[in-house]
């Protein structure tokens, strides 16, 4: 259950104008929702699994601990995300972010994530 990260994503294009960076370009992923999330210093987030969603979060500024958990052992694994780093979570991956400065992040979502439907396909559990 290795955590799908990618450390300090590159641009892919620098000119006098500044920089483009891809984030996602795999020609597969439909993403259905882009959010904006900030975070205080000791904030805890997420505390939970999705059923069919898929998520990558890509850290603007600041810091997360991010940690995973296996749905059959309950064996956890986590590492720090900073800035400019992007994770993916698949669907069925208990997750949780625990926040260690003020941090902003983007979610690039498979799924809607209207407020009215986002319980339909989240499962709480409490992994911190």
């Amino acid at each position: 259950m290795p955590i799908r990260i990618t450390r300090n994503v590159k641009p892919d294009f620098t000119d006098e104008r500044g920089k483009i960076i891809k984030l996602l370009d795999d020609g597969k992923t439909s993403i259905k929702s882009a959010l904006l999330i900030t975070c205080k210093k000791g904030a805890v987030r997420a505390n939970h699994y999705h059923k069919k969603d898929t998520h990558y979060v890509y850290m603007l500024h600041g810091s997360m601990e991010y940690t995973e958990q296996d749905l059959k052992t309950k064996k956890t694994e986590a590492v720090v995300v900073n800035k400019g780093d992007m994770v993916f979570t698949p669907p069925m991956t208990p997750h949780v972010m625990r926040f260690l400065e003020e941090s902003a992040f983007l979610t690039l979502a498979t799924e809607s994530r209207s407020h009215e439907h986002y319980e339909d396909d989240t499962v709480r559990v409490k992994i911190i």
